[in-house]
């Protein structure tokens, strides 16, 4: 029988497990530290939920959904984006972004148009509506981070906002962490593997 009180692979150091790493106990073995994470789990599905639900109850008057919201927020806020590069950033299909994309067009929210360089190119601008629409929900959304942030200590500020950088992809955080920085915004630094002991 294992014992729980010794890192796994006894002898070779510390587990390389991140939900072994993260357990209050050292060497805590994995189905008791994934039982532990659960509520975690749980309390970002709430969150999101509430994050959420006004921007999506102004989405459903228009008939719009979560998607077409992240579309009309990137093109807003990063004008002249190409289509290529807001495949990328969202990391869907091509015929996912077609049909939500297709929607906003027609409805007057987005227009493409050819690049200046490139003529074959598509890049995106929000119209005077999808502006708009897009102030209005970052209006809600940014309400409840002010909100919730207001409630912590700025050392928990920087705390949360370096939890919500390490739950992004690796080649994201660069970027992201440049953007929270321009913003006079610093989150605490994840950990890496070389910080851990």
């Amino acid at each position: 029988m294992t014992d729980i009180n010794t890192a796994k692979g006894s002898g070779e150091g510390p587990s390389k497990d991140p939900i072994d790493r993260m357990a209050p106990d050292v060497g805590l073995p994995s189905a008791v530290a994934l039982e532990r994470l659960t509520p975690v789990v749980e309390l970002i599905f709430f969150a999101y939920r509430d994050f959420t639900s006004e921007s999506d109850a102004v989405l459903e008057a228009y008939g719009f959904g979560r998607a077409h919201h992240r579309v009309l927020h990137f093109v807003t806020w990063r004008s002249g984006l190409r289509v290529a590069d807001l495949l990328e950033t969202l990391r869907i299909t091509k015929q996912s972004l077609a049909r939500v994309l297709k929607k906003l067009v027609d409805r007057g929210f987005i227009v493409q148009e050819a690049g200046a360089a490139d003529r074959r190119e598509r890049r995106l601008y929000p119209t005077l509506e999808g502006r708009k629409l897009a102030e209005q929900l970052r209006a809600l959304q940014t309400r409840r981070i002010a909100a919730a942030l207001g409630e912590i200590e700025p050392a928990g500020q920087a705390a949360a906002l370096g939890f919500l950088l390490a739950l992004t992809a690796q080649p994201d955080r660069a970027g992201l962490a440049q953007m929270l920085a321009d913003c006079g915004m610093t989150p605490s630094r994840p950990m890496t593997e070389t910080r851990v002991r």
